[in-house]
């Protein structure tokens, strides 16, 4: 499953890119089927940066690798009071 989140991503990256942002796979639980990404550059900051992440990313990658359920920007998970 890994190499195909990853092969996916490298598609997703090259639009990303051109609008100064990058992606990159941080890991694949493939028994619940949650990846876990980095947005970098200009995505990391961007106000719209969820909404790339659930309908561009998550919704390519739940189409495209069986078994994908969630995609998660570990930036974000990273803000959230524990």
């Amino acid at each position: 499953m890994k190499d195909k989140v990853q092969a996916t991503l490298n598609e997703i990256r090259v639009a990303l890119q051109q609008d100064g942002g990058d992606i990159a796979l941080i890991d694949v639980e493939e028994e619940s089927g949650i990846v876990r990404v980095e947005l970098q550059g200009a995505c990391r900051g961007c106000p719209y940066s969820q909404l790339t992440l659930t309908g561009y990313v998550e919704k390519l990658l739940i189409e495209r690798v069986p078994g994908v359920t969630q995609v998660v920007n570990v930036n974000l998970e990273s803000l959230k009071p524990s």
